[in-house]
């Protein structure tokens, strides 16, 4: 593990009345990258962004785009998010039967991949593909919708991964966390052992917090932490 962590925003939640405003707070914040949710209605009981949304937080701000695959055959869409100026494409295990192949693509693309895996997915599902992510993420929910409740098993899950790559020499890849990523949960992820947290609305998009003041709020908790 490199030792940075790095915050996300969910570009889900965002305001998209006034995105432009939000994007700026979020650049003024330095978060180190925006969580871009492609959904297509299928592998996901639910549709959420699309190319066009990435490619105008592209215009607006220079923060990194880390695109989040939820759909099937997500193949289809690797040029597609890499054209729209993705750094990361993450494609989950469950939507794709060729795992080796797709993640290849995304590498051949010029793009970092990262996989991804649904609550009730083993770990051993990544044993044979470590040599070709980036990084990991964990879904501590069941994905598809904002607003969720933390699976508390998913917490096992980060900390069995953590022990996973540092065993198996694979501490550079880093383990994302994507789902009730909030206040309340991020010091235990973060003690289990996440490095990139997605911040949604029960973070980054608090009701209770301007942008700026929330994300302040998370690195204090990731310092508190790491400082024990």
């Amino acid at each position: 593990m490199d030792g940075v962590l790095k915050i996300e925003a969910s570009l889900a939640c965002a305001n998209f009345k006034n995105l432009e405003a939000d994007l700026k707070q979020l650049s003024a914040a330095e978060v180190d990258f925006l969580h871009v949710d492609i959904m297509d209605g299928r592998f996901v009981p639910n549709f959420a962004l699309d190319f066009s949304v990435m490619q105008s937080a592209k215009e607006i701000t220079d923060i990194p785009l880390d695109c989040h695959l939820m759909v099937e055959d997500p193949e289809r869409y690797i040029e597609r998010a890499a054209a729209a100026g993705a750094a990361y494409i993450t494609i989950h295990f469950e939507a794709t039967r060729q795992v080796h192949r797709a993640l290849q693509q995304i590498r051949n693309a010029g793009i970092k991949p990262g996989i991804a895996l649904n609550p009730a997915t083993p770990l051993a599902n990544v044993t044979y593909i470590l040599d070709d992510v980036d990084m990991v993420t964990v879904m501590t929910v069941d994905p598809g919708f904002a607003g969720q409740k933390l699976i508390p098993a998913m917490l096992n899950k980060i900390n069995d991964l953590r022990t996973m790559l540092e065993a198996s020499g694979y501490s550079r890849v880093d383990i994302q966390v994507d789902g009730n990523v909030s206040l309340e949960h991020i010091p235990a992820m973060v003690k289990a052992g996440a490095t990139n947290l997605v911040g949604g609305t029960s973070s980054i998009f608090h009701e209770g917090y301007s942008i700026e003041a929330a994300i302040s709020k998370i690195r204090t908790l990731v310092s508190q932490v790491r400082s024990v």
